[in-house]
């Protein structure tokens, strides 16, 4: 019985400490307070919960330690979108496109007449 009391304490101070250092974009469903109230009285149940719901799991390429101070400041800019979403491009994006190759093409072919006129007068 002293295991699972012991084990339900490290697993409630575990929880406690991720909570109180998760920044507030990195919370779901319930406010920090919140979630530090429900894992203070429910220590078991709430620890599983905040685990299973509470909390956004980063995916980050360079993991940050405790004492790294961009853990504490909020992403200011957005991630980059994936390569797939960066080749799309929106309708109106693509119709700009175009408009802008049919002019481009105009106006050689307005260059190619002059110079076609101009070669063929002495």
């Amino acid at each position: 019985m002293p295991v699972l009391a012991l084990l339900t304490l490290v697993v409630m101070v575990v929880a406690l400490v991720d909570v109180i250092t998760r920044r507030e974009d990195q919370v779901k469903h319930l406010p920090k307070f919140a979630w530090i109230i429900f894992i203070v009285l429910l220590p078991l149940i709430g620890s599983i919960l905040w685990f299973a719901l509470g909390r956004e799991y980063e995916t980050r390429a360079t993991p940050m330690s405790f004492g790294d101070p961009r853990r504490w400041q909020k992403d200011t800019d957005p991630a980059p979108p994936p390569a797939a979403a960066r080749e799309t491009r929106t309708t109106e994006q693509q119709i700009a496109d175009l408009e802008r190759e049919m002019r481009l093409a105009d106006l050689e072919e307005q260059v190619r007449r002059r110079r076609a006129e101009g070669g063929a007068q002495p």
